[in-house]
C-alpha cells in the first residue's frame, strides 16, 4: 500500500481553474464510494505517477486529506491523448473486507520451447476478471509458458488452485497457446492455363504454314500463266 496526499478543493470549480491546476502540476480528482461523501480533491501529478508505478493499476492507496486518511483505488481516469497527461481521476473508497470484481492483466513468463522450433506463441486472453478483497487482488497474473511445445496452450482452468483470490472466467477459455508455423505454398501454375497457351502456339504455327503455303501455291499459278 502506497500513501498519497490529497488537497480538499472547495466547491465546483470553473474549467479555467481546473486547467490551471493542470498547469501547475496537479490532477483534479473526486473521491466517493464506502463511508465517503463525493469530495472534490487534486493530487501531484508526479507523485501519483510514482503511486501507480509503486501499487499497479489495482492496488490499494492510503490517500491523506486534512480530515484524516482513506484507502482508495483508482476507479477510472482520462488521459489528454495530445500531452499524454492524467486530466482527471476517480478514486473509489474501499472497504477492505469486502470482495470487489477487477480486470487483471496476464502476463506471460518464460520462452516456450516450441517457439524455439518455430512455433508462434499466441495469447488470446489478455487479462482475467478476479474477484478478491482489496488486499488480495494481485497486481499481475503470470503465466509460465516455458514447458509449452507446439500444439500445447493453458487455459483458465489450468490455473486454479489455492488463491487468495477467485477467477471468474470459464474454465475452457484459452489464455496462450503455441501453433505450428505459418507454411506460405508456392502457387501452382493452372495446367488448364498452360494448356491453352501451348494449344493457342499450335494454332499460330498451324496458320503461319498455311498462308505459306497458300503463298508457294500462288506463285506457281502465276509461273504457269506467264509460260
Amino acid at each position: 500500500m502506497a500513501n498519497l496526499k490529497a488537497v480538499e478543493r472547495q466547491g465546483k470549480s470553473k474549467r479555467s481553474e481546473l486547467n490551471e491546476l493542470r498547469n501547475t502540476g496537479k490532477i483534479p480528482a473526486v473521491i466517493y464510494g464506502f463511508g465517503a461523501a463525493n469530495t472534490a480533491v487534486h493530487v501531484d501529478a508526479a507523485e501519483f505517477t510514482k503511486v501507480m508505478r509503486e501499487v499497479g493499476r489495482n492496488g490499494v492507496i492510503e490517500l491523506g486529506l486534512d480530515a484524516g486518511s482513506t484507502k482508495v483505488m483508482v476507479s477510472d481516469y482520462q488521459v489528454d491523448p495530445i500531452k499524454n497527461q492524467v486530466t482527471h481521476i476517480d478514486f473509489l473508497a474501499i472497504n477492505m473486507k469486502a470482495e470487489l470484481t477487477v480486470d487483471v492483466t496476464v502476463t506471460l513468463t518464460g520462452e516456450a520451447k516450441g517457439a524455439e522450433e518455430g512455433g508462434v506463441v499466441q495469447q488470446p486472453l489478455f487479462t482475467l476478471s478476479v474477484t478478491a478483497t482489496p488486499d488480495e487482488i494481485p497486481e499481475t497474473i503470470e503465466v509460465d509458458v516455458t514447458e509449452l511445445n507446439i500444439g500445447d496452450s493453458i487455459a483458465v482452468g489450468d490455473l486454479r488452485g489455492n488463491k487468495n483470490y477467485t477467477i471468474n472466467n470459464e474454465d475452457d477459455e484459452a489464455i496462450v497457446s503455441v501453433v505450428p508455423p505459418t507454411v506460405v505454398e508456392e502457387p501452382e501454375e493452372d495446367e488448364e492455363a498452360a494448356e491453352g497457351e501451348e494449344a493457342e502456339g499450335t494454332e499460330g504455327e498451324e496458320t503461319a504454314e498455311g498462308e505459306e503455303t497458300a503463298e508457294g501455291e500462288e506463285t506457281d499459278a502465276s509461273e504457269e500463266k506467264a509460260e
